[in-house]
């Protein structure tokens, strides 16, 4: 039996498949406004009450990752393997992340869970710091 079982996929609208065309097009976190830019810049009038509503919805569906911001704000991104749980390290300049994997991460969590009575345990680690690109421009 699958412990963490993904949500039923959202059904397919022209305005989800818009935006998972363009995040399909960058491997950047970014938030609903940044995603909503990039399909305007490219002549499409979803507006962006749909963007975040489609965001959030693939997001349920396990179709994009959703990570928070510096500022408190949801960033989403589409990732190459939705399929298994993973990480990320994440630049806090310019969104860019890179999957890492944490079987570390894994075994305490589940460790922890069971010292304390708890099952089906969940977690998000986020790691953030700044990329090479970044760091050659600040310095």
């Amino acid at each position: 039996m699958d412990e963490n079982p993904q949500p039923a996929l959202p059904r397919m609208t022209r305005q989800r498949t818009a935006v998972l065309a363009v995040l399909d097009a960058s491997e950047d976190f970014r938030s609903a406004q940044q995603w909503h830019e990039c399909l305007r810049s490219s002549s499409s009038t979803i507006g962006l009450a749909t963007v975040y509503r489609a965001l959030q919805a693939l997001a349920d569906a396990g179709e994009v990752d959703s990570v928070m911001g510096t500022d408190g704000e949801t960033l989403y991104r589409r990732c190459g393997d939705n399929t298994r749980h993973h990480h990320h390290l994440r630049c806090r300049i310019c969104g860019a992340a890179v999957e890492i994997e944490g079987p570390g991460v894994e075994e305490w969590a589940a460790k922890i869970g069971e010292q304390h009575g708890y099952s089906l345990v969940e977690h998000m680690i986020e790691l953030t710091g700044i990329c090479e690109a970044c760091a050659a421009k600040e310095g």
